[in-house]
């Protein structure tokens, strides 16, 4: 006879916590909401014009990636990073990213390093510090595209919010130079990565990494 309690519950529609969770995240990369900002169910549902249950579903699948954090005494807030989540984003980027460099060069197509370059020439384009990190975002995402390496992008997809926000802090801390000096950056690794230079690459990666690491540190960088 079959046992009731192990069938499987039906399914439920997420669609619209989904299409939350998109709205929201795209508020807090685009400014609206700053780390440390509340995020309020009510406000979030009329704002949107939803019930409060996708605005909880959006908010638990947002806490997940990172992007925000709930605590019973201050409800839902941008997620603030530490001192120690700086670290260890930057330290598990750079382990990501060493191995990302490195099957590049061995795997990419060059339609892979085009849509890298391609995403160089948005950069150019960018019209403010925001748009700017949607950018970056997006140049990595063709970077790790290009890596071709399935479980590599996964794990790439599991920071990559965080990372976003990791940005967005960067620019709250100091963006003086930040849209004049990012697209050249990114052109340089975008070349090293065209002309299969392994050592070049990991290098410029590395500066990159650095110099953004610095500015959040409180660490001097040079003009």
């Amino acid at each position: 006879m079959e046992n009731e309690e192990h069938r499987v519950a039906p399914a439920r529609r997420r669609g619209l916590a989904d299409e939350v969770a998109d709205r929201v995240r795209e508020a807090i990369f685009g400014g609206a909401y700053a780390p440390g900002a509340q995020l309020r169910e009510v406000e979030l549902s009329a704002a949107l014009g939803v019930s409060r249950g996708p605005v909880r579903e959006a908010l638990l699948r947002l806490e997940r990636e990172g992007l925000v954090h709930s605590a019973w005494h201050r409800g839902t807030t941008v997620t603030t990073l530490t001192p120690q989540d700086i670290a260890e984003l930057d330290s598990l980027r750079g382990a990501l990213e060493h191995l990302a460099v490195q099957q590049v060069v061995a795997h990419a197509s060059d339609e892979d390093l085009a849509a890298v370059e391609k995403a160089v020439g948005l950069m150019e384009r960018a019209a403010d510090e925001y748009e700017m990190a949607h950018c970056d975002i997006a140049f990595h995402d063709a970077v790790y595209a290009a890596a071709r390496h399935k479980r590599l992008q996964e794990a790439w997809q599991s920071i990559r919010s965080q990372v976003h926000l990791f940005l967005l802090t960067r620019i709250g801390a100091n963006s003086q130079g930040y849209l004049a000096h990012i697209p050249d950056e990114h052109r340089a690794l975008a070349a090293a990565l065209s002309a299969r230079d392994t050592r070049t690459a990991l290098g410029l990666f590395a500066a990159h990494r650095r110099h953004a690491f610095d500015v959040l540190t409180g660490t001097p960088v040079p003009d």
